[in-house]
């Protein structure tokens, strides 16, 4: 066998065992996700029966388990699920595009704009809508946007690509400084609107109509289709920009469509359910813990584990103190606090 038989040989049981470990994870991932999205609208302060629920003999506006099952909790586990993955799978583009392990969805400052956004609408009261998107979700996605537009501006250097340090330190001034506005609107407004802008801040999936999730789901459409372009480039994108250029990756191509689909991603997320933190961190470094750190395998199992986790943090959410309802945000935040201080002892 010839030297060139015997490379090609090596290339080929290379790409069937990836092939392999691929479906593995998809499937693994993949039924995880959906036991925990099928197994979610059935769990509540108030029992239902799955029976009565596609009972079709019995009236819609009759059949109270119906109702608690299509109106008040499966919206909240679909939403949950496409909060859970967009962020999961942005906080993995993102940790690769700017080469830092600690790098999160909220880091460029979109969550920030997008929460601005918000409460111009919450507790300024504009009316802000589109087409029949709802006036918050729409506000906080053009949020988002404007933080996306700032941020690239900034890092974007002629004929070099995006330089990630200016992208990062852009990141973390806009949100700052966001974040000191949203503050300043807050103490103008009175108890009954901070109140209601405090809740939204802290994350929730309070989704009772499927007109929002609808909305969202042309704008993490084409972040998925970013996303599922990106992983090879990635995985050389890590090793460094010359690395990469050296290896034949289009650098500036890759860094755009990493930022933007990254941004959309997070930008619809947050329109959805709230600037809900550590999906983003948690869940990308626990999916590299169980599969490796190649990114055909790392994006696709870490936005499945992404969309079960934070749908099973919002059972918990609605159950853990019920009938109290504890923001969601604020479960993954409990949950995610000393897995990101564990991530620092252990990176130093």
């Amino acid at each position: 066998m010839t030297e060139a038989a015997g490379f090609a040989a090596i290339n080929t049981i290379q790409v069937a065992s990836l092939r392999r470990r691929f479906l593995v994870t998809l499937a693994t991932f993949g039924g995880l996700t959906l036991f925990v999205c099928m197994l979610a609208p059935l769990v509540g302060p108030t029992p239902i029966s799955l029976a009565r629920v596609f009972d079709s003999s019995i009236p819609f506006a009759d059949n109270v388990d119906a109702q608690i099952f299509f109106i008040a909790r499966l919206p909240r586990a679909l939403a949950g699920a496409l909060v859970g993955g967009a962020l999961a799978a942005a906080g993995v583009v993102l940790q690769a595009l700017l080469r830092n392990p600690l790098a999160t969805p909220f880091t460029l400052g979109v969550s920030a704009g997008a929460s601005l956004g918000a409460m111009l609408v919450l507790i300024v009261g504009l009316p802000l809508s589109f087409f029949g998107w709802p006036a918050v979700p729409f506000a906080s996605f053009a949020g988002s946007l404007v933080a996306v537009g700032i941020v690239y501006t900034l890092a974007r250097v002629r004929r070099q690509g995006l330089s990630t340090n200016i992208l990062l330190l852009a990141g973390v001034t806009l949100n700052s400084l966001f974040s000191a506005i949203i503050m300043f609107i807050q103490y103008l407004a009175d108890f009954s609107q901070s109140f209601q802008a405090l809740r939204w801040l802290m994350g929730n999936l309070d989704v009772s109509s499927y007109e929002p999730i609808v909305a969202a789901l042309p704008l993490l459409a084409i972040a998925a289709v970013g996303f599922a372009w990106l992983p090879r480039s990635l995985n050389v994108l890590t090793l460094g920009t010359e690395h990469a250029a050296a290896r034949g990756v289009d650098v500036l191509r890759t860094q755009r469509i990493a930022f933007v689909s990254a941004s959309l991603a997070t930008g619809a997320a947050v329109s959805l359910g709230g600037p809900i933190g550590f999906i983003g961190i948690i869940v990308p470094h626990i999916t590299r813990l169980i599969v490796g750190a190649d990114h055909r395998l790392v994006l696709p199992a870490s936005a499945l584990l992404g969309a079960a986790f934070l749908v099973a943090c919002d059972v918990g959410a609605r159950t853990l103190m019920a009938p109290v309802e504890l923001p969601v945000g604020v479960i993954t935040a409990i949950l995610g606090g000393p897995f990101f201080l564990w991530l620092l002892i252990r990176s130093r």
